[in-house]
């Protein structure tokens, strides 16, 4: 790929035919494996990209607003796990660097997890185990269940929850669910009106929702006093949607016969022994390392998916999938020696489209498109038949308007 980068905030980019996929960098897939537990400090990552035009990040990797002011080349950052709350996202925008994840292929992993757990808390195998390992022989029946004719409640009828709707049914369980948005259910799941009706009614209890300032602290005091007694709660979603202290309180009195948790409030930073929670200790209680979607397919499909979307904003200038972007996209650009893309990103205010029409008025736009996020807005437009020195004027025309926040060619 060559480049010129007239500014730091602008670049023309020729794509090179499609690599022969080689599988991924050795270092790569290491810290992949580990989570991204070996993330940079600020001050280190800020020195690393500098002068870079793409980064790729996991989730312990900060990418803050110091971080993004250092990065004057920087385009687009790819987000290589599900959420995206380590980027100063709105900033991003402002300085016109997109930001890509992956929020959707880890469902399966997260829902077999779960269902896993299902099982587990019915049979209170996570104390038979501990027992055991202590030398401590404890055959008991009471208090462990089939998961046949139980009733499943889900809270967030997404991709996961959908998934797990129907692995559970397999299993034999009646399912429930609860969204804010009316939804069509799969099999014979039934969606409930309110999150009381679905807590009163359901033995096991799980959370697949987004953490919104709506969704903090969802599951307190009053909603696991309306479970069911001896019922039990499996959060796989956000550490902040589960009031913890009240949850450790529920489950040391005898009122929830159990608990799965895999996120929580405040995470360690790294691998090691940094856990702390009022949790630990309390009976019948899994607790897991956020490893929900860590699974080789999960991650391995995670890679691709950011890596395919990083590719084709960079080369072709498409925001389809980003989520702090204007989702935009034109078919591909043709293979011609006189053709060009541009991609305009600016601030959402009256008047810009004129500005550009303006200057593009004397050439043959064969195609374009704009869309708007917030105080942003990004156009596409492919020229044809256009000179060396015509782009050059382009580019400096566009480049110079006062609304301009990132202007590239591609060709």
């Amino acid at each position: 790929m060559s480049s010129v980068s007239p500014t730091p905030s602008t670049a023309r980019v020729k794509p090179n035919a499609p690599a022969t996929p080689q599988g991924p960098n050795p270092a790569a897939a290491a810290n992949s494996s580990n989570g991204g537990a070996d993330a940079l400090p600020e001050e280190e990552l800020i020195e690393k990209i500098r002068d870079v035009h793409c980064i790729g990040i996991r989730s312990k990797s900060k990418v803050t607003k110091k971080v993004l002011d250092a990065a004057g080349k920087l385009s687009v950052i790819g987000c290589f796990c599900i959420g995206t709350n380590q980027v100063d996202l709105e900033y991003a925008s402002q300085k016109g660097v997109a930001v890509f994840n992956s929020p959707f292929s880890n469902s399966r992993s997260v829902a077999e997890l779960v269902l896993a757990e299902i099982v587990l808390l019915s049979r209170q195998l996570g104390d038979r185990n501990n027992e055991m390992h202590k030398g401590d022989w404890q055959k008991v029946s009471a208090n462990c269940y089939e998961i046949r004719g139980k009733t499943l409640g889900i809270v967030g009828y997404g991709h996961i929850g959908s998934q797990l709707s129907v692995l559970s049914e397999s299993m034999g369980m009646r399912v429930l669910f609860y969204d804010v948005a009316p939804l069509m259910p799969l099999g014979i799941a039934k969606q409930v009106h309110s999150l009381d009706e679905l807590l009163k009614n359901s033995d096991f209890i799980t959370l697949h929702v987004p953490e919104t300032e709506d969704t903090k602290n969802m599951i307190g005091e009053h909603e696991l006093n309306t479970m069911k007694q001896g019922s039990f709660l499996i959060n796989a979603s956000r550490g902040t949607v589960v009031h913890i202290p009240a949850l450790a309180k529920a489950l040391r009195s005898g009122h929830l016969g159990g608990a799965a948790v895999d996120v929580f409030p405040k995470e360690p930073a790294a691998n090691g022994k940094y856990f702390e929670s009022e949790l630990v200790g309390c009976p019948n209680t899994l607790l897991t390392p956020h490893i929900g979607g860590s699974t080789e397919e999960a991650q391995s499909m995670i890679g691709v998916e950011v890596s395919q979307a990083l590719v084709k904003f960079i080369n072709y200038g498409t925001s389809i999938g980003a989520v702090n972007f204007p989702e935009v996209d034109l078919r591909a650009i043709k293979d011609e020696e006189n053709s060009i893309r541009l991609c305009y990103t600016h601030s959402n205010v009256p008047g810009v489209l004129r500005q550009i029409t303006n200057i593009l008025a004397d050439h043959n736009v064969d195609k374009q498109f704009s869309d708007s996020k917030g105080k942003i807005a990004y156009l596409m437009a492919d020229i044809s038949d256009v000179t060396s020195e015509q782009i050059q004027d382009i580019y400096k025309r566009v480049s110079e308007t006062p609304t301009n926040i990132v202007t590239r060619i591609l060709y």
